[in-house]
């Protein structure tokens, strides 16, 4: 079981770990602060540093599958196909050597993280404007984009300038949990229609925008600003009627 650092702080960028296993899914670390693919959120990239000064380049982070293809707890780093390939068989010619039990620092790309955790945060204040159902989520370090359960025609200018206005409030975003029996007693929370929140565990982590003045507060597991003012000039780039009940709005950097 791999110890997601980022589920507390989703501003570290580094730090060491043991590999506890190399596998065709990737290697598997005792602690990790790469997010992995979920939730509609891409997986981090980065590297991992390994004792001799060498590098390890990830090229996507995703979680492991039990062979039922049920996911585990596991965070599977992943090289490219032809590193990874010798990794799983090495030989005394490889450049690169990485065995189980060897100390690495794993370390992401911050630049690609943090846009990715600015469309994140962003699509909660989208919740916010437009109160229907998701049934549609893809946030990547280009664009974000949010498919909604509904029928009325959106505009863009207002969502644009309504985004800037929560932008500019400042509101500050927090990391809680819920039980179980308070999901189940407040079923509104959960506003997406294809993605369940994780049970099990006896806690649920939620993301809540605003203070007194509540924007947003749903279950989620991905990575955010602390601040909506950290989003900056985000806009509507495009909206598409995708079928005759979904509405997807498309987010993109201003600047």
């Amino acid at each position: 079981m791999t110890h997601d650092l980022f589920r507390t702080d989703a501003y570290l960028s580094e730090c060491s770990a043991t590999v506890t296993a190399i596998t065709p899914q990737g290697i598997v670390l005792d602690r990790s602060v790469f997010y992995p693919l979920g939730g509609g959120q891409a997986g981090d990239t980065g590297v991992l540093l390994l004792g001799d000064g060498s590098e390890v380049a990830i090229v996507d982070t995703r979680k492991g599958k039990a062979e039922d293809g049920s996911f585990t707890y596991d965070i599977c780093h992943l090289p490219a196909p032809e590193l990874l390939a010798q990794l799983l068989k090495p030989s005394d010619s490889d450049v690169v050597s990485l065995a189980v039990g060897d100390t690495v620092t794993a370390r992401i790309d911050w630049a690609r993280r943090h846009r990715l955790m600015r469309f994140h945060t962003t699509t909660h204040l989208l919740c916010h404007l437009v109160p229907q159902l998701v049934n549609g989520c893809s946030i990547t370090p280009d664009y974000a984009r949010l498919d909604f359960n509904m029928t009325d025609a959106l505009d863009k200018d207002a969502l644009s300038a309504g985004i800037a206005r929560l932008v500019a409030a400042a509101h500050p975003v927090t990391v809680g949990a819920i039980t179980d029996e308070e999901l189940d007693a407040n079923p509104a929370l959960v506003k997406s229609m294809s993605v369940q929140p994780p049970r099990g565990s006896g806690r649920i982590r939620t993301i809540r925008i605003g203070r007194l003045d509540l924007i947003d507060f749903q279950p989620c597991g991905g990575t955010h600003v602390a601040n909506t003012a950290e989003i900056g000039a985000v806009i509507v780039t495009k909206l598409e009627k995708k079928s005759a009940s979904t509405r997807r709005v498309v987010l993109g950097f201003a600047e």
